[in-house]
């Protein structure tokens, strides 16, 4: 594929949980300021996604930083990122069984209660892990589906909205700063690392080198042209949300998971808010998915080379589907459903999809200089960016996220002993 597909590719793989749920909860954060923070996201995004893109160029082989860390660092350093892998993308997975259940609620019933959204979210997972280990995939053609109907879902939800946006944007983005901590600076940063979160997605892009034409050339413009049109797409939405809303009304919507829907009733258009609800379930169904499928295979490789119990790096009979790890990824994901809060879920995955990108620079800069495709200053800007916006989430998600880290490192070198001890 060209440049183009590359760039649909990766809008397929970026727009989804994101801007349906995190925006309302980046936005009870630090206000108004929430169109700085998509910004600031989207920066540390695109100095990730070139230290990916060069990563993969010199080492094409599945597994990201899993592998990269191995490869370019230490055994330690690989398991760290595919245990923050884990730790981070099944936390999305959550936020995304949780915000299917808010937006599918919304739509059917008019309003949801706490217990009814993690019900339904956790159902939501147990299906599609037993479509999973059926053997089901998402194909190109889903894709293509899922993209469109979210797309064309935030295009009716800023149509729709940016009349009352316009006219009511002086009185909605004054002051601009609104932040939660009554400090402007940490609450920017750590909105911005929850907005960090919606850009992620873009290493699909970084791995399509045999899939490209002219990969040196098109993978970095297609990093750089996808997250540039996923910003303008995510400043256009939240412009619309809080200026078409009110910003207490976002936020606290945002902790009900569906906050777009219920802006969107206020808009005046009828069909504006179950087309909205209808793409965000689509785009998180599609998420989940894709989430189960990724992590169940990261966690087969992490069995296989004996970072995990070996159980996990079997194949069933007909050596396609990896039972015993999809089991597992699918009970991690409805355990964390099971906190029902979309804020802690969705910050946790904040944290640890970051140190997971500070491996990723890490791994860049060891590159050796005939294979750097890139300056070395951009990998360094990932890396101080990453671990810039990590420790400004939430302290208490800060000192969970260390423990589940240290954790992992624990597990790894027990699990290590074991594996070289004589039998």
């Amino acid at each position: 594929m060209g440049l183009f597909g590359a760039v649909m590719m990766g809008l397929g793989s970026i727009v989804g949980t994101g801007v349906f749920v995190s925006l309302g909860v980046a936005a009870g954060v630090t206000g108004p300021a929430v169109l700085l923070a998509i910004a600031i996201g989207a920066i540390v995004a695109t100095f990730n996604g070139l230290s990916s893109a060069q990563l993969a160029a010199n080492h094409p082989v599945s597994g990201g930083t899993y592998e990269y860390g191995y490869e370019y660092l230490s055994p330690r350093f690989g398991f760290l990122a595919g245990w923050a892998f884990l730790l981070a993308k099944s936390s999305s997975a959550a936020t995304a069984a949780l915000g299917f259940a808010g937006y599918a609620l919304g739509l059917i019933a008019g309003g949801e209660s706490g217990l009814s959204r993690t019900l339904l979210g956790v159902g939501l997972v147990v299906v599609l892990t037993g479509l999973v280990l059926a053997g089901i995939r998402r194909s190109n053609l889903a894709n293509i589906v899922i993209v469109s109907v979210t797309l064309a879902s935030l295009a009716v939800f800023v149509l729709a909205g940016l009349p009352s946006a316009v006219s009511g944007a002086a009185e909605s983005f004054t002051p601009f700063f609104q932040p939660e901590s009554g400090s402007p600076a940490p609450s920017l940063l750590y909105a911005s690392a929850l907005m960090f979160v919606a850009f992620t997605g873009y290493g699909r892009i970084a791995t399509l080198g045999e899939e490209v034409k002219e990969p040196s050339r098109t993978i970095p413009r297609a990093v750089i042209a996808a997250l540039a049109v996923v910003m303008v797409l995510y400043l256009a939405v939240a412009f619309v949300g809080v200026g078409a809303g009110d910003i207490d009304t976002l936020a606290a919507s945002g902790e009900r998971a569906a906050p777009l829907e219920v802006v969107a009733r206020g808009f005046g258009l009828a069909l504006a808010s179950p087309v909205v609800a209808v793409g965000a379930i689509t785009a998180m169904v599609g998420v989940l998915l894709n989430l189960v499928l990724g992590l169940s295979r990261v966690l087969l490789a992490m069995g296989r080379r004996r970072d995990m119990p070996a159980v996990f790096g079997r194949l069933d009979r007909t050596g396609s589907t990896p039972v015993a790890a999809v089991i597992a990824v699918g009970a991690l994901i409805a355990a964390l459903v099971l906190i029902g809060n979309v804020r802690l879920t969705w910050s946790f995955s904040a944290f640890t999809v970051l140190v997971y990108y500070s491996i990723t620079n890490l791994a860049a800069l060891r590159l050796p200089a005939e294979k750097r495709l890139y300056r070395s200053w951009l990998a360094v800007c990932g890396l101080l960016g990453c671990l810039l916006l990590a420790v400004f989430v939430e302290p208490r998600v800060l000192l969970v996220g260390i423990g589940a880290l240290a954790l992992g490192l624990v597990w790894q070198s027990i699990a290590r002993k074991v594996a070289s001890s004589p039998h």
